[in-house]
């Protein structure tokens, strides 16, 4: 092999490991932009678990909170029915003192039913609790797409950056392909196309 020659392959190998690593450190930047996303998804569908699920407890124990109110007023208007009913020779101003709590009562136990004006009626706390369920619901699947998705998010930035050190074309290309089913995973997490029941 003539001296030419020699630095002819030398040139070509060095410009070949040149590209071989602009492309692994850009690789390394993108993964490491997908982890920071996705490492944002996870945050936010952690909170969204704790908070939705604090928030529906709270819904549904003011919920029952109304109900007993109201089983209590229900049973002292059925009381006050009773004596009513019972001693008919109670003087008329008793039995408008009577007839006056009991509708006060019946008003106060129709009020919580339905608040529309406060959304704390039975029928609206319910309503609330169970959309917040449906929120925690939804943070609880997503979340194991993020956690799969920084894991290999992870690991592909170390293969992409060893294939540097090594100058291996294989283990960029394994960490490109792991980085990319590594952002399928992340945005299936956002947007929560397909169901991977293996994940759940």
């Amino acid at each position: 092999m003539k001296a030419d020659e020699a630095s002819e392959l030398l040139e070509n190998g060095a410009a070949g490991d040149d590209r071989l690593k602009k492309a692994a450190a850009f690789l390394v930047g993108i993964l490491a932009m997908a982890l920071a996303i996705t490492g944002l998804g996870a945050a936010d569908a952690a909170k969204e678990i704790v908070n939705s699920n604090i928030l529906a407890s709270n819904a549904y124990a003011f919920f029952q909170a109304k109900t007993v109110r109201q089983t209590v007023l229900r049973a002292a208007a059925d009381d006050m029915e009773i004596v009513l009913l019972k001693d008919s020779g109670m003087p008329e101003a008793a039995q408008k003192r009577i007839r006056e709590r009991l509708d006060e009562y019946r008003r106060t136990i129709s009020r919580y039913e339905s608040e529309l004006e406060t959304g704390e009626g039975r029928k609206e706390l319910l309503a609330r609790a169970q959309m917040l369920e449906q929120r925690r619901d939804r943070a609880q699947r997503q979340d194991p797409y993020f956690d799969y998705a920084e894991a290999l998010l992870q690991i592909a930035i170390v293969l992409s950056s060893i294939s540097i050190l090594a100058g291996s074309r294989g283990l960029l290309a394994g960490g490109a392909s792991i980085g990319g089913v590594a952002v399928l995973l992340a945005l299936n997490g956002f947007l929560l196309i397909i169901d991977l029941p293996f994940l759940g």
